[in-house]
């Protein structure tokens, strides 16, 4: 039975890894040119579900699209009703991948599985080997769910699973509280719902079971969105507890309709794993529908149990620990930690920043120069540790890795610097002299800011996980970004020839943002360059090669 279940674990395990190996090629790939699509398909509530189903069915995650509507919304580059409707649409889309996996399909797992890996292996361009990295992830989750149904056979033929889904079926409402904690626990509704189905082909679970675990799931699914995002600014917590209020209600009314039979499982097909997927569709296409003609009233719902403005207080917490200054591997450890706040608090600086250009917020601008003082503090502190450290017998290799999180430290602070002293001042310089961009400047700008802050969660990542090939990512994107800036300043000078007074009157504030916007993703960027010169990712220098400069006068 250990084994057994020792199976059955693995391949859940397994189920989870590939989901998220299929995001992150996702992501790798093509994040920004999702998030560009994502944003011009989000000007109005029905193009906004549709893309964020598209979206959710390509990464394999509803809570993805979710982190990537609520930081539109907290930018101000979308509204917090459309960022619902992409919330809403990317159920709907992680509903029908739950579908499409689940197609009897298995006998495309080893061809999926070679071919992935040899294009992993062979491509010699970085999107192309994320291409291979998403088939692999597809492979798997065929494999891991064979797995899944391979082990539940035995197991569902001992005597505690059988008293176990016994009582669930007398007991639906404790089985839709464990599906909504199961979904939570995974943090993939999807995985979730994909293991319940297997459950119940394999008669593991009884149907009516399966589907109150799948009906949990559902909530679960919004849990997980909600308990990410709801330590953000007010418009994603607005997004995720109007979706959380909604996703209760529906799953209540689903658990309902069970309880009392009127809800036929037999009616979403023949086969008991198809009638769950089935169900989960139905769900979220209800949904959907449902409640898609009243985002705005969920959102002013949900406005009611949030703050309008939360209160910034100094942050004296640190992880800084001085009686860690003994052990230099454990005080290294403190002294990154504190660096990666000091990271996650220039990005909630410069991710709401882009508001003040189209609409002046002084108390904005007054909780950005907090969080400034912040960064500074941590700055100085991180500097001041390091220092004691250093006074130790400290190896080659800790005194190098100091000397990185001192200069990571800096370049840290001066982007907070280009966000709170230079940005917030042009953005009220506009608002002062009363002049606004042009709509084509503006676009540019809120383009390549959204740019910027996608390298700003990279690098979070980075500092999070030390991924080297996330490392190779970002040292790229400082030279595409580079090159991008160039060629937005060359759109600036065109708008400049055909004489439109806006682009005329913020020439200069046009310009000076690119430019700070460009210096602030260098600084971020920096992260990465320890990890890539480990890996022998970075050149010596950019010249063609190098010139013997001549004595001769």
């Amino acid at each position: 039975m250990i084994v057994l279940a020792t199976h059955l674990a693995a391949g859940v395990a397994l189920l989870l890894w590939s989901v998220r190996l299929i995001r992150t090629g996702v992501e790798r790939a093509f994040l920004p040119e999702l998030k560009r699509g994502l944003k011009i398909l989000s000007e109005n509530r029905v193009s906004a579900a549709l893309g964020g189903g598209m979206a959710a069915m390509l990464m394999q995650s509803s809570t993805a699209v979710a982190l990537i509507g609520a930081g539109f919304a907290v930018s101000g580059m979308l509204a917090p009703p459309s960022a619902l409707a992409l919330l809403l649409g990317a159920e709907v889309g992680s509903a029908l991948m739950a579908k499409v996996l689940t197609l009897p399909v298995q006998a495309v797992m080893p061809f999926a599985l070679l071919v992935g890996v040899v294009v992993f292996l062979k491509a010699g361009r970085r999107r192309t080997k994320q291409i291979g990295r998403i088939i692999i992830g597809f492979a798997l989750v065929l494999l891991s769910l064979g797995m899944i149904r391979e082990a539940t056979v035995p197991i569902g033929a001992s005597p505690i699973v059988q008293s176990i889904a016994a009582y669930f079926q007398s007991d639906l409402i404790s089985a839709y509280v464990v599906g909504a904690i199961l979904a939570w626990l995974m943090h993939s509704s999807l995985a979730a719902v994909l293991t319940f189905a297997t459950f119940a082909a394999s008669a593991l679970v009884g149907g009516t079971v399966a589907a109150a675990l799948v009906i949990g799931a559902n909530l679960g699914g919004a849990v997980i969105s909600f308990a990410l995002l709801w330590s953000q600014e007010r418009p994603a917590k607005l997004i995720v507890l109007a979706n959380l209020v909604a996703r209760a209600c529906v799953t209540l009314v689903a658990l309902a309709l069970l309880l009392t039979g009127v809800l036929n499982i037999s009616a979403f097909g023949t086969a008991p794993g198809q009638q769950v997927v089935m169900l989960h569709i139905a769900m979220n296409v209800a949904l959907l529908v449902v409640a898609l003609p009243f985002t705005n009233l969920l959102i002013r719902l949900a406005g009611t149990f949030v703050p309008r403005h939360s209160s910034i207080t100094a942050d004296n917490v640190t992880a800084l620990d001085p009686s860690a200054l003994d052990h230099v591997p454990l005080a290294l450890a403190c002294a990154q930690r504190e660096l990666l706040r000091m990271a996650e608090t220039v990005q909630a600086m410069l991710v709401p920043t882009i508001h003040l250009f189209r609409n002046w917020d002084p108390e904005l601008a007054r909780t950005i120069e907090l969080r400034e003082n912040d960064v500074d503090r941590m700055h100085f502190d991180i500097k001041i540790y390091v220092s004691r450290l250093r006074e130790g017998d400290l190896t080659p290799q800790q005194e190098k890795k100091t000397l990185e999180l001192v200069s990571m430290a800096n370049n840290l602070e001066e982007a907070a610097d280009r966000i709170a002293v230079n940005l917030v001042a042009l953005a009220k310089k506009m608002a002062d002299e009363g002049i606004t961009f042009s709509k084509e400047g503006l676009t540019d700008i809120e383009q390549f800011h959204d740019q910027i802050t996608t390298n700003g969660q990279l690098a979070l990542s980075i500092l999070t996980t030390g991924d080297a090939e996330a490392a190779r990512q970002l040292v790229a994107e400082k030279d595409r970004i580079r090159i991008e800036e160039q060629y937005l300043q060359e759109r600036h000078l065109k708008r400049l020839q055909s004489r439109g007074p806006a682009s005329i009157e913020t020439t200069n504030i046009h310009q000076e943002t690119l430019r700070l916007l460009k210096q602030i993703n260098a600084a971020l960027a920096f992260v990465a360059y320890p990890i890539a010169e480990e890996t022998g990712d970075l050149l010596e220098s950019r010249l063609a090669k190098p010139r013997i400069i001549s004595d001769a006068p």
